[in-house]
């Protein structure tokens, strides 16, 4: 999300403040005073792509779409944190739950598993990948697990499944539980 607005140093803190602490880096209570510095936001329209591109993905098949919820959410069977969203997946699309990009502490897992994760899952690193998830935030680990492994240009559907659903066709919406109605 930084990169998309112009940001070219970018750092994840891999495990988060628990693996942070735990590897006994230091900490301090005191306030820090920020520094200025000048920013100019520019954001990059590329790396950001609407319902209109994914629905015209469906029949060009140009693009790889990830899609980082989990799985009973993808299938349709688990319910959707949104009452007026049912679960169920854009035609097309590739499961990869973002939790699994990580290890049980939280730490991102080596790059050379992550790979092999990606080609598992039918995932060519070599090929345009678009990133989905519920709405747009999710989606990021999956983009971020891309760039490490030499993918730099995995591009987001922001609004993911909870527009998609809102506004796709019945025909258009994969599901194992309910279906969405006309």
């Amino acid at each position: 999300m930084f990169r998309l607005f112009g940001h070219r140093s970018v750092s994840v803190l891999s495990g988060g403040m628990k693996a942070w602490l735990q590897e006994g880096h230091p900490v301090t209570d005191l306030p820090t005073a920020p520094q200025r510095v000048s920013f100019r936001a520019q954001r990059n329209p590329n790396w950001v792509k609407t319902y209109e591109d994914v629905l015209q993905n469906l029949t060009d098949r140009k693009y790889q779409l990830v899609d980082a919820r989990m799985e009973g959410r993808f299938r349709g069977l688990e319910p959707e944190p949104r009452e007026d969203t049912e679960p169920g997946h854009i035609p097309g699309s590739i499961n990869m739950p973002f939790p699994s990009f990580m290890d049980s502490s939280g730490l991102q897992r080596p790059v050379e598993e992550m790979k092999e994760m990606f080609r598992a899952a039918g995932v060519d690193l070599q090929k345009p990948i678009w990133v989905t998830c519920g709405s747009g935030v999710t989606a990021c680990q999956v983009a971020l697990a891309a760039h490490l492994c030499g993918h730099p240009g995995a591009c987001l559907y922001d609004g993911s499944w909870s527009e998609w659903f809102s506004r796709a066709a019945p025909e258009h919406i994969i599901s194992e539980g309910k279906r969405k109605q006309q």
